[in-house]
């Protein structure tokens, strides 16, 4: 479902133009950041853009006493001539423009973080990059927000849908629909 209409939406032709990018916030006003990010990237991409609801979810292999986080997902198809490597430059910029500085310390707070889930179904493995995601079939704060706009999507690498994904995670991450 698309969470701005309520209507049930169609993925992409085979999904392999869908780009799927994951956004988090647990630094400043978190709310006010995302929605000006997913903004940013529908501007950048306004080519079919699906956006999730926003989810309260606790942090996740964080430093002790970090605040949860606010999270969403988006989709969107990019020209064919543009890569994910390009994707990651750009997801990088963005978060560069909202605050975020290198890190200090693993998974600390941020005011914004852009991780590349899926580019269609292609599969990198570079020191600057992976994807798919490695971890997002592992993450409710992933797959919650990305079953409402494409809970039958098959990222690359796995055999289940979003939804199946979903349904079978074991996790005691705490996570809430806003």
């Amino acid at each position: 479902m698309n969470a701005e209409t309520g209507a049930k939406v169609a993925l992409f032709p085979g999904s392999h133009g869908l780009v799927i990018v994951a956004l988090g916030s647990n630094l400043g006003d978190s709310p006010h950041i995302l929605a000006d990010a997913i903004a940013r990237l529908r501007a950048l991409f306004p080519s079919k853009f699906l956006v999730s609801s926003l989810w309260q979810t606790s942090p996740v292999d964080c430093p002790p006493g970090s605040p949860p986080f606010l999270n969403a997902v988006v989709g969107f198809s990019v020209p064919p001539r543009d890569g994910p490597e390009e994707m990651l430059r750009t997801l990088q910029s963005l978060e560069q423009e909202f605050g975020r500085r290198p890190k200090q310390v693993l998974n600390e707070p941020r005011p914004l973080d852009l991780d590349l889930i899926a580019f269609g179904d292609e599969i990198r493995r570079i020191p600057e990059l992976i994807v798919p995601h490695p971890r997002a079939h592992l993450r409710k704060f992933v797959l919650c927000p990305l079953s409402e706009i494409a809970s039958e999507l098959i990222l690359p690498g796995q055999l289940k849908t979003v939804a199946q994904l979903l349904m079978d995670l074991r996790s005691d991450e705490q996570i809430e629909r806003l």
